[in-house]
């Protein structure tokens, strides 16, 4: 069955060794993590770098997804970001060495494979512990930063379809 065909992460049942009350941040990451694929899917490489009205391109939300999700979920887990965390959001907008479409796409891959393996790690007894954003240290919870972490991805996920199908166009326009 191909991915069109089937039901929404969300509606095809519980996710093993998933705490219940964080699968909806598993769903909404696996949801994502099918849909990039799928808008990626023989997309240039060429084009991954143009940003459409000045907008962001579709590298950048690529790269975003995968640093927006190692930050939020390091956060979660009571840690401070590592260097190179801090490395890789300064290159978001454009990276030092020229990647693929397809890299990109594994590196979220990727990322969303070790956010479900904290996911399943996550005791759910402290999921209103406090936890702090950045280093002003701004309060949020375990809770908080991991569905914000799903939300974020979400938006991300329609603003690259959007950013694809745009430039896209534009190519096939301008042939």
């Amino acid at each position: 069955m191909s991915q069109q065909n089937k039901p929404e992460v969300w509606l095809r049942g519980p996710l093993p060794g998933i705490p219940s009350l964080l699968q909806p941040v598993a769903h909404a990451l696996l949801q994502a993590n099918e849909e990039v694929g799928e808008i990626m899917a023989e997309f240039p490489d060429g084009l991954l770098w143009i940003r459409p009205a000045g907008m962001a391109s579709a590298g950048f939300h690529l790269q975003h997804l995968t640093g927006v999700l190692s930050r939020l979920f390091t956060y979660a887990a009571g840690n401070q970001l590592r260097p190179e965390q801090l490395e890789y959001l300064k290159q978001e907008e454009a990276p030092l060495q020229p990647v693929s479409a397809a890299e990109l796409v594994e590196r979220f891959s990727r990322q969303v494979a070790t956010a479900l393996e904290q996911l399943r790690n996550t005791d759910e007894n402290t999921l209103t512990d406090v936890r702090g954003v950045g280093r002003k240290q701004i309060p949020s919870t375990v809770a908080g930063l991991l569905f914000h972490a799903a939300e974020h991805t979400q938006r991300h996920v329609g603003q690259l379809l959007v950013t694809v199908n745009v430039v896209k166009h534009q190519a096939l326009k301008d042939l």
